[in-house]
Formats: C-alpha cells, structure tokens, sequence
C-alpha cells in the first residue's frame, strides 16, 4: 500500500508542469484578441474575392496529403514538398492586385463597426424579409407592364463581392419604387444589374459576365445571358425583366426560367430566403404539442 502510495505521488510530481495552469497576462489576451481579430479579417477578405475557390481547392489538396503521409505514400509526399514553395509564390503572383487592394482597406475601412453591424429588419435563419420579396415582385412586374428592362441579381451563399466592384454603392433598403427609378429608361443608373443582399440593395450598374452556354435560344438579348452567367458562377437568384416582352424571367443554377407569374417569383423568392427549417419546426411542434393534447385527454 505504501508503494503504491509513493508511486502517486512520484507520478504526480513528475507531470505537475503539464497539469498546471499557466499564468495568463492581460498583454496574452490583448494578444489573442488582435490575432482573432486579424485571422476573421483575413478569411473574410478571402471569402469576397476568388481566393476562396482557391483555398477551399488547398483544403482539399491538404486533405489527401494526409492521407498520404498516415498510409505513408512517399511519391505523393515528395511531389507536394517539391511544390510547396513553388504554389505559394504563384499565388502571391496571381492574387497581387487583391492583395494591394486588401492593404489598402486595412488602411481606411472602419473594421470594427463591420463587425457590428446588424440589420434590424432581418430575423434570424431568414436571407432576407417577407417586406423584401413583396417590394421585390412588385417591382418586377410594374417594370413589365411599363416594358423596362431590369436585371436584379439575389446573393445567396456565395459573395458577389466581385461583381459589386464594377458598380456602384448604393447601400439602400429595397423598395419597389427605388428599383423602379433605377431601371427607368435614360436614368444614370439603369444600365447593367442591380445587386441585392438581405434587405439592401448594395450595388447598381454591376457588370455581369455572360453565359457561354451555346444551347441558349438565339433569341435570348444580352440581359438574359448575363443573368444566366452569374447564375453559372454562384449560387444566386436573378431576376430579368424584358425591355421587349415585358415577361418576368428567372436565372438559378444555369438554368433559365422564362415567363413566370407572380406566385410562381414568389415561391422562389421564399424558397431562397431560407424559413423552410424554421416552417419545418413550428409544424413538428405543432403536431406534437396537438398529439400531446390529446394524449392528456
């Protein structure tokens, strides 16, 4: 009993060091505050620009170079050492101009109040409100009746930081009568898309880049093919207007869909705005809380 006792303590004196909690400064929280707060910048710059097909490529090379090294795979480890430094001076070389424009907003941009800011008409789990998608369509189909052509691009998942910056800033909420004078015929604005993000219309006269898809109808105009393009390269929603038809037409994931009412916009336009999960939960409470009832009966 003794020994065992003294092997305890023994034991317990050998890893003190490594059970010990170490003294924290405040100069070591100040410390990881800054790099916290630098590292959220960094993945947010990269998220806005296309660096982050990039890195999220990287993740995945990394992801089977570990692979390689827990089966041991000596070819596949030698080839990614080889190019490891090779990779990061081509990417410092292809990002140059993104990363001088990162410098310089570090420079001028108040990061802190983007960290901040908050939207108080947006509800949580929504992309953006049902106000939002009434003006939206109501929009849409004035501009129809009136034959004025429009290009109203939806963000969802993926930024469109990139488009944003062949326009201009508007940074305004979304009603129907300001996308209706954006759009109206020789107004500064009207020519090129319209960029929506939750319930702000960030960016005007925003260059698109058009679809390549030769199986598109001939008749199709430029409008719709830039509508179609973005929606080949992100995940968003675009709305076209037809400057010689009137008719309302929607581009998602490449595909166009043309002539669509009203209801039809506005189920999409739900649909996008993410409330499925939340719908979903209010019914599953719902009903339980009804089989509950009548249980207690």
């Amino acid at each position: 009993m003794i020994q065992l006792i003294d092997n305890i303590v023994s034991f317990a004196e050998r890893y003190r060091a490594l059970l010990s909690v170490p003294n924290i400064m405040w100069t070591d929280i100040v410390e990881i505050i800054i790099i916290a707060f630098l590292l959220y910048r960094v993945l947010a710059w990269v998220k806005d620009t296309k660096a982050w097909s990039l890195m999220k490529g990287m993740l995945l090379i990394l992801v089977f170079v570990i692979i390689a090294a827990l089966f041991n795979m000596s070819t596949i480890l030698w080839v990614a050492k080889n190019l490891f430094s090779v990779a990061v001076t081509a990417v410092v070389v292809v990002f140059q101009p993104e990363l001088r424009k990162a410098l310089e907003q570090l420079g001028r941009k108040n990061m802190f109040s983007s960290l901040f800011q908050l939207d108080a008409n947006r509800v949580t789990g929504e992309l953006f409100s049902d106000r939002t998608i009434s003006e939206i369509v109501r929009a849409s189909y004035a501009m129809g009746k009136e034959r004025t052509g429009a290009l109203i691009v939806i963000e969802n998942n993926d930024s469109l930081g990139e488009y944003e910056k062949t326009g201009i800033v508007l940074d305004s909420e979304v009603s129907s009568q300001l996308l209706i004078n954006i759009f109206e015929h020789n107004t500064p604005l009207h020519d090129g898309a319209v960029i929506i993000r939750g319930n702000r219309i960030t960016t005007a006269t925003c260059y698109l880049p058009l679809s390549d898809n030769r199986e598109l109808s001939k008749e199709l105009g430029t409008r719709h093919r830039a509508g179609i393009g973005i929606s080949e390269a992100t995940d968003s929603l675009t709305i076209i207007v037809s400057e010689e038809t009137g008719r309302v037409s929607v581009a998602e994931g490449g595909e166009l869909t043309r002539n669509i009412e009203a209801d039809e916009l506005t189920r999409r336009l739900e649909r996008l705005q993410n409330k499925v999960m939340e719908e979903k939960k209010f019914i599953l409470w719902k009903g339980w809380s009804k089989d509950e009832k009548e249980s207690d009966k």
